[in-house]
């Protein structure tokens, strides 16, 4: 048994499914799944039912957050075809604006990039602006933010050629992040799934995708789960959702992946805590921290905290078991249960800089 200590973790993609689809998961229990994959901070994306998009809707989700959350959170305002004006004055209240410019889950896909631009334009400079963006969508907006002159952060990388048009974007000096998911880095199109349970989007790569990824690691600003329950039933139906849970499985494949020599225990840390507050401009809390057991040994099991039930990495052997999780001086996770109780997460953009 070797137990370290590790400051709390940041997840910069996630998905509470609330409101809208309480049936996949809701701001309790994705919230707690957080805390047993050893997250402190979930950052949470737009495209709910309805969609976040405007004052009414930030509202009424950080509502729900506020009642549910057992972690701290911040969340995304989704950028549309009618709301460039609106989303601007909300800035200092989320953790940033998303631009859907490739195929998603929802309605907020933004096909005219004319929009791209009037977004990009009139959200404030020192905001965050992340995109879903890939192939051409990708290296257009790399271009137009570059132009620009302002920063951009790329979500879920998963090809090649993409990690390779942003390592030559750093290397022209333009302001652009990017983060990898856990599932793109440990499986590709040949992982044995079940058709429905494969479907993601970004899709998985192939083998080659996968090791450029891997190869890239110095151009990877953060590791985020894109954490996107939906249940077995309609992962196996007729019609299956793309997105795969992530909160409990990402720390334990990592850190996994640490034991055999692949990543150093400094390249976890700083994709997911030191980068995600930089980018983010987070509140740091020394005494917020997890403790993990990284020799413990167990196979990943479809059960966990998130209402989804499942998970693409069932039967893994893995190690580095999280065993308490402390958020500023108090136990909020220990030995398997969330001691937090619902809705002591706090808003962070209600006390970070941008508080209004």
């Amino acid at each position: 048994m070797t137990k370290i200590r590790l400051p709390g973790l940041v997840d910069i993609h996630t998905h509470m499914r609330q409101p809208g689809a309480e049936h996949k998961e809701t701001w309790d229990t994705g919230t707690a799944a957080a805390l047993a994959g050893g997250f402190t901070t979930v950052l949470a994306m737009p495209n709910t039912t309805p969609a976040v998009t405007d004052e009414a809707s930030l509202d009424m989700v950080l509502d729900v957050a506020a009642d549910g959350a057992h972690c701290d959170y911040a969340h995304f305002l989704g950028a549309g075809p009618g709301n460039t004006e609106a989303v601007g004055k909300l800035a200092g209240r989320a953790a940033g604006l998303k631009m859907y410019l490739n195929e998603t889950f929802g309605d907020l896909r933004l096909d005219d990039e004319r929009l791209w631009t009037a977004h990009l334009e009139r959200w404030p400079q020192d905001a965050v602006v992340a995109v879903h963006a890939e192939g051409r969508s990708l290296e257009t907006v790399i271009g137009l933010a570059a132009s620009m002159e302002r920063a951009i952060h790329i979500c879920h990388v998963a090809g090649a050629a993409d990690i390779a048009a942003i390592a030559g974007a750093k290397e022209r000096s333009v302001a652009v992040s990017c983060e990898v998911t856990p599932h793109h880095l440990f499986l590709d199109q040949t992982t044995d799934l079940p058709p429905g349970r494969a479907e993601v989007r970004p899709r998985l790569g192939t083998p080659d995708d996968r090791r450029a990824l891997w190869h890239h690691l110095d151009v990877i600003d953060c590791f985020a789960t894109d954490h996107a329950p939906h249940t077995l039933a309609e992962k196996d139906g007729t019609d299956p959702p793309p997105g795969f849970p992530g909160l409990e499985t990402a720390l334990p494949l990592l850190l996994t992946a640490v034991h055999d020599g692949r990543l150093t225990l400094n390249d976890v840390i700083e994709r997911l805590h030191v980068r995600p507050i930089e980018l983010f401009e987070l509140p740091a809390d020394h005494d917020t921290w997890i403790e993990v057991d990284v020799d413990e040994g167990f196979e990943i099991a479809a059960s966990g905290h998130s209402r989804s039930g499942w998970t693409p990495f069932v039967g893994t052997p893995v190690r580095g078991l999280v065993t308490t999780v402390v958020i500023r001086g108090v136990t909020a996770f220990e030995r398997g249960r969330v001691v937090a109780a619902a809705g002591t997460g706090r808003d962070l953009r209600s006390e970070g800089r941008r508080a209004e």
